[in-house]
């Protein structure tokens, strides 16, 4: 009953998913490239939209000599696949809310729960898990819905004909450790398990030559100019939307009064739909702008020192911590933050790269302040500490961090363990 009654609140909490939701949705995670030719298509086949001239110089896609148009994208791809399975409609619609939750580098960056809630739990958890399982980690390129790397690796072997049973197997073995830095100890677990040093070469191998991002072999086809850019005076920084090459469109405020006239007489639901769907349009733009400036804005000044020559400045920042700011779910901000680019004195950047997370839950530290962190302890160290007693010293300053998480980027730093310091 208890579960129940949860489960009803969050529905009654959640937003309705209505077509027109989810038309936004399919807006605002388009990049620039993609909404530019999204509106050029528009304003041909609606006529009562004009593309109002900019005042900046416009780009002229036309100038470039490789082929873009040619190329789809990586959802495009992925969602013309679906055809090869001959789903049901709820299978589909299950399938179209995982691709819209995978980022350009192949990531499912949604959580299963997330995907479920975007849905308004029309799907159960169980029902997206499996539809991943047996659906989207069929399709190519090989890898794309994995949520970490080692998942990535698997899909990859599993779709793999050509690998022998005995490697599949090793594979498994070394995958299921949890420390794949330290080749020297799983090497001495595959032997245990009665493999031979030329079958952990194989294996390592195949996994060496796994793409860690399947996605980007679809996305780097296509052209990428900046939504954003920065500008940096006196300590500020200012994050501007790019007007230049971006259409001003506007309603044809003097057709529609005429067809207005016309249909006062004679009703035509198809054309009265034109007219709604232009205005959705203009409207739809404007605020999908808007958002990713709001977006940018927030991220570039939790970020001023990063962008001032200060690398290890850079700030923990989560889509929580965003959404929470500008006042949507974090799947939104991971959807605004999908191919979103913004031009920076350090040249144009993914905007999404200007996110670190924590390795600490109890306090905020990115990796790279980590390992400088640890280098500084090792630094000062009269006898060697090993990666326990560093994480307790850590920890006395709230961090709450695990020895294998010390491990782990004391490794990265390329820092020996204190028995060979």
């Amino acid at each position: 009953m208890g579960i129940r009654l949860s489960k009803n609140l969050k529905q009654n909490q959640s937003i309705r998913l209505t077509p027109s939701l989810k038309k936004s949705i399919d807006l605002l995670q388009l990049s620039r490239f993609e909404l530019i030719k999204k509106i050029e298509n528009e304003i041909i086949e609606n006529p009562f939209l004009e593309n109002k001239k900019n005042d900046h110089d416009s780009v002229d896609f036309g100038e470039f000599d490789f082929d873009i148009e040619s190329k789809l994208t990586l959802r495009e791809s992925l969602l013309k696949q679906l055809d090869d399975f001959h789903l049901n409609n709820r299978e589909m619609k299950i399938s179209e809310l995982i691709i819209d939750s995978i980022d350009e580098s192949g990531e499912l960056v949604e959580k299963i729960e997330q995907i479920e809630e975007i849905s308004n739990f029309d799907f159960t958890q169980i029902e997206i898990k499996e539809n991943l399982k047996n659906i989207i980690h069929k399709l190519n390129p090989s890898g794309v819905g994995y949520r970490n790397h080692k998942e990535c690796i698997k899909i990859q072997i599993d779709n793999n004909i050509n690998i022998s049973l005995n490697n599949r197997e090793l594979i498994n073995i070394i995958l299921l450790n949890d420390e794949l830095d330290n080749l020297s100890q799983i090497k001495k677990l595959v032997l245990q398990n009665g493999f031979s040093d030329n079958d952990f070469s194989s294996a390592l191998d195949i996994i060496k030559n796994c793409d860690l991002s399947p996605g980007l072999n679809y996305e780097r086809t296509q052209y990428i100019e900046a939504d954003l850019k920065i500008l940096i005076k006196n300590n500020s920084i200012k994050v501007n939307f790019k007007e230049e090459g971006f259409p001003v469109i506007k309603l044809d405020d003097k057709l529609i009064g005429d067809v207005k006239k016309e249909l006062r007489l004679k009703k035509n639901t198809q054309i009265l739909q034109k007219i709604n769907d232009a205005k959705w349009l203009l409207k739809s733009v404007k605020k999908r702008n808007e958002t990713v400036q709001k977006v940018g804005e927030y991220i570039c000044s939790k970020q001023i020192a990063f962008f001032e020559d200060n690398p290890l400045k850079i700030n923990t920042l989560s889509n929580k911590e965003i959404a929470n700011e500008i006042g949507v779910h974090p799947s939104t901000v991971s959807r605004i933050l999908r191919n979103k680019y913004i031009d920076t004195p350090k040249g144009i950047m993914p905007l999404k790269s200007l996110l670190i997370s924590s390795v600490s839950k109890t306090r905020d530290i990115s990796a790279t302040q980590l390992m400088k962190l640890i280098e500084s302890i090792v630094s000062a160290e009269k006898k060697p500490k090993s990666d326990k007693k560093i994480a307790i010293e850590l920890n006395k300053r709230g961090f709450g961090l695990a020895r294998r998480t010390i491990s782990k980027y004391r490794k990265k730093n390329n820092i020996p363990s204190s028995r060979y310091r």
